[in-house]
């Protein structure tokens, strides 16, 4: 409602006020290039990745006019062990490190946001000097070998579990749900982890479907643990079989295996690996977008 001032509506601040004809088309000419920034290179990777060996020559590397399509390149992936069990463990190793991550980030934030708690005070400010103070590669290295772990899928998981700032989210959340609700709940005899599971969670899913994404994109795309702790090429992720194939230009064995008159360009295999890499992150994006400035930006914000 507008606040009238001797009969004069109040001003507006700049950011309610309607904008004009030359700032809608400013903001409408900002946001299509912004667009063309993201879809055009998501554009020509697809197309180059299907794209035949003829096309390919004759565009001189990137494709940008469709000619000739085929889906030789990822057939010829596919048809090699080594791009489809990466996939498989990527898929395996983001499953189960978000499954963990997020329960053990809820589990922390929601005994750091009850005053009182078991060692609260000392557990919240090794949480806190997390975001100054990182181990290192070295220890970590040397921990994860130690404990038997090199060459194992937990390597990939466990040396990253828990990320500080996903629990400090989580905390800031979980600390503006109104304690009535809670103590109402414990008076009629349920427990702390029933209370998280059948009041707590229902009321954060915005921000807890959030941070399982964060957890999830960061397994999927996780390259460097793997070629820190992986030796065994069968155990590879996609992320590293990403990077030493397209990246740093390797020799991917289904480009060489085999290789027939009609074999797809490298070019093209590299841009198919890519696409693959990319595809389930947006194909998880959509569902999980509407949440995120519920749950970051409030979460972040309370407390």
């Amino acid at each position: 409602m507008t606040v009238l001032s001797r009969g004069k509506p109040a001003k507006l601040a700049p950011w309610e006020e309607r904008p004009s004809p030359v700032g809608q088309a400013g903001k409408g000419a900002a946001v299509t290039l912004i667009v063309l920034a993201v879809l055009g290179p998501l554009y020509t990777i697809v197309l180059t990745s299907l794209s035949s060996a003829a096309t390919v020559n004759r565009a001189g590397g990137l494709v940008l006019v469709p000619d000739g399509l085929t889906l030789e390149a990822y057939r010829q992936i596919f048809s090699d062990t080594v791009v489809s069990r990466a996939v498989l463990v990527s898929t395996g190793v983001t499953v189960a490190g978000t499954l963990i991550s997020t329960a053990v980030s809820v589990l922390g934030a929601y005994s750091l946001s009850r005053p009182g708690s078991f060692l609260h005070r000392p557990l919240l400010f090794s949480v806190l000097l997390m975001f100054v103070f990182f181990p290192g590669i070295i220890p970590v290295y040397l921990m994860v070998s130690g404990l038997g772990l090199k060459d194992s899928y937990w390597s990939l998981i466990l040396p990253t579990a828990v990320s500080a700032f996903n629990v400090v989210v989580l905390r800031s959340f979980f600390m503006n749900i109104p304690g009535e609700v809670l103590d109402s709940a414990r008076i009629d005899g349920a427990s702390e982890f029933r209370v998280l599971w059948r009041i707590v969670l229902p009321m954060s899913k915005a921000v807890t479907a959030v941070v399982a994404m964060f957890y999830a994109v960061g397994y999927w795309n996780a390259w460097f643990n793997a070629m820190l702790y992986i030796d065994d090429t069968r155990r590879w992720p996609l992320a590293l079989i990403l990077r030493q194939y397209v990246v740093d230009s390797n020799p991917l064995p289904a480009a060489t295996a085999g290789v027939t008159g009609d074999a797809p360009p490298t070019l093209a295999i590299k841009m198919a690996i890519v696409v693959i890499a990319v595809v389930p992150a947006l194909i998880i994006y959509p569902f999980v977008q509407r949440h995120f400035t519920k749950g970051v930006i409030v979460g972040a914000i309370k407390g």
